[in-house]
């Protein structure tokens, strides 16, 4: 059986492990959602309603209502890799949402993750 990439795994299978990275941390559910919302373009009842679907996390991100231009702002790595060298597009969706999670996880104040 071929294995799963990140793209093809249920978004209500991976996104909460994103909120549990923060929360880990002291961060909050709704902050989660807002960085979500501010890369995306999704309201928090869209992301509920996705997570609540079967939708995968590749269609979540390429699918975006309103991908924010000022993700070309995101930079530095995440497990390794440098954001904002990554070719493949989606991808680079995947990992910029990472990353904004990971700011906030260390206790980057909101305005800065938001740029």
């Amino acid at each position: 059986m071929p294995r799963k990439t990140i793209f093809d795994m249920s978004f209500a299978g991976v996104y909460p492990a994103l909120i549990q990275k923060a929360e880990k941390k002291g961060r909050t559910r709704a902050e989660v959602y807002e960085v979500t919302a501010w890369l995306t373009g999704y309201t928090a009842e869209q992301i509920d309603a996705a997570l609540l679907s079967d939708i995968s996390y590749g269609a979540f991100l390429s699918d975006s209502p309103a991908y924010n231009p000022r993700s070309e702002l995101i930079t530095g790595k995440v497990c390794g890799i440098q954001v904002e060298t990554i070719e493949d597009p989606l991808m680079k969706r995947v990992r910029q949402l990472d990353k904004l999670v990971d700011e906030l996880a260390k206790g980057k104040a909101m305005e800065k993750v938001l740029r």
